[in-house]
C-alpha cells in the first residue's frame, strides 16, 4: 500500500524544519516541490529536511532536492538534510549528492550546523 506524502512544517530556534512522510514519486513530487518552494521562500537563518519518515524517492525526488539546495544557497540560507533512512541514504550517495548537499544523521545535528555556519 502507497503511504501518500505528507509533509509537516515547523520552526525550531529560527530554522525551518520540513519533515516529510510517505513517497517522494512521480505522483508525488511536483506537489513537493511546489510546497518547499513556498516555504524555502520564508526561510531566513536555515531550511531543515527531516527524512526519517521518507519512505522511497524517485531520481525526480532527487532533482527537486537539489534544485532547492541550490535555490537555498543562491539566497545565502543553509540547506541540510537530516534522518535520512539507510536505503535512501544510500542512494543519495550514489548519485553524489552528499558531496553537493549537506547531510546530518539527526535533527539536532542538523540544526546545530546551521546555527554554527
Amino acid at each position: 500500500m502507497d503511504t501518500p506524502l505528507k509533509l509537516e512544517t515547523e520552526v525550531h530556534e529560527g530554522i525551518l524544519v520540513v519533515s516529510v512522510t510517505g513517497r517522494i514519486d512521480t505522483t508525488s513530487v511536483d506537489s513537493f516541490h511546489s510546497a518547499v518552494d513556498r516555504q524555502l521562500q520564508d526561510a531566513e537563518a536555515g531550511f531543515v529536511v527531516d527524512c526519517s519518515d521518507l519512505l522511497y524517492i524517485s531520481s525526480a525526488g532527487l532533482r527537486s532536492i537539489l534544485l532547492h539546495a541550490k535555490t537555498a544557497s543562491k539566497r545565502n540560507v543553509q540547506f541540510v538534510l537530516c534522518c535520512l533512512p539507510n536505503t535512501i541514504k544510500e542512494i543519495v550517495r550514489i548519485a553524489g549528492f552528499d558531496r553537493i548537499i549537506t547531510i546530518r544523521e539527526t535533527r539536532a545535528q542538523a540544526t546545530a550546523f546551521i546555527k554554527a555556519s
